[in-house]
């Protein structure tokens, strides 16, 4: 079956190489809903859930490049302490959301913090992992966008 293009729902179960799980639909007891192959998901998850049939349960590995991608050291970004509004107080390790140039919000983990300086790693908390994947495909359907002939 093909799913690329289509509303799919998936339970999953998502662990590090250690087995610890980081994810779990099973956890909010609601299966994840997205449209496959658009981009919604990350590369590895998008493309396992391309070919499953309704019913499957697949397992799979990740590289980081299937996933959030490679940490990145240039990721680290410094700022003046007192530059960023909302910066007095923080601690090292505190998870922050930092807005880029294109006005959205980047989580940001205070990484280190000097009398003049503050520096972020603007890593994807995930980048450079590799992860796994317990998918099981629940429905997938059709998406209602885009033309579709009408029947009278």
């Amino acid at each position: 079956m093909n799913n690329a293009g289509r509303r799919v729902k998936v339970h999953y179960t998502g662990t590090f190489d250690d087995g610890s799980v980081f994810d779990s639909s099973y956890d909010r007891n609601q299966p994840l809903g997205f449209v496959c192959m658009t981009g919604q998901m990350i590369p590895g998850f998008d493309k396992a859930v391309a070919d499953m049939e309704i019913g499957e349960t697949r397992r799979i590995h990740l590289e980081p490049e299937e996933a959030y991608g490679p940490y990145q050291e240039d990721g680290i970004q410094r700022a003046p302490v007192g530059a960023i509004p909302g910066t007095e107080g923080l601690k090292v390790g505190d998870q922050v959301s930092l807005q880029g140039q294109d006005g959205r919000p980047y989580p940001a983990k205070v990484v280190e913090i000097t009398d003049e300086e503050i520096a972020f790693d603007m890593n994807h908390p995930m980048a450079g992992k590799s992860l796994n994947f317990e998918i099981t495909l629940l429905e997938s359907e059709e998406t209602h966008t885009g033309v579709h002939p009408h029947h009278h």
